[in-house]
């Protein structure tokens, strides 16, 4: 299951709704770790991932063995390999990547942390994902997945390191 939310107390809600005892959650946008500290109520592992400055400060605050936070780009492919090489499943990814803001860059993020962690459920936080979701008029084909992940996944395994990802880094590059 797949679930769109741009409030952060519905965000927060959907995902302590699906959680289980024993369940292993990704967080992508951890921030300061206000969610982490929520979902870390539960009898969970939890790894969290944030590259802003103030994340690190704060969420080693959080003391739980059930814990593994990552102060790194979720971006990046290096990061991705990271954390599969920590866990190759996950049950929950959730997803708070600016709120509203760069719905493309949250939604290259899901399909590639979906299609590799296959999770049971998806949670994104993302007002423009929402938006364009609300103004689609017609939908033409029967394309669902109810599942965390789309079906046109399949088993492709890790996903290839993609050429744009190039882009997506802090600074612009200078032309070779």
């Amino acid at each position: 299951m797949i679930n769109l939310s741009y409030n952060i107390c519905d965000y927060r809600k959907q995902i302590l709704e699906i959680l289980n005892d024993n369940d292993t959650v990704i967080e992508l946008g951890c921030h300061v770790g206000n969610t982490s500290r929520l979902i870390l109520e539960n009898d969970v592992k939890l790894i969290a991932l944030d590259n802003s400055p103030e994340a690190e400060s704060q969420i080693i605050k959080i003391n739980s063995p059930n814990l593994i936070f990552i102060n790194k780009d979720v971006r990046l492919h290096e990061t991705l390999l990271e954390v599969y090489k920590i866990i190759q499943r996950c049950d929950v990814l959730a997803i708070d990547l600016g709120g509203g803001y760069h719905p493309d860059t949250v939604f290259k993020v899901f399909y590639i942390w979906s299609s590799t962690f296959k999770p049971k459920h998806t949670i994104i936080r993302n007002r423009g994902l929402i938006e364009f979701y609300n103004s689609v008029c017609e939908v033409s084909g029967d394309y669902k997945s109810d599942r965390g992940y789309l079906d046109s996944y399949n088993d492709s395994g890790i996903p290839p390191q993609i050429r744009e990802f190039d882009l997506w880094t802090p600074m612009p590059r200078k032309n070779k």
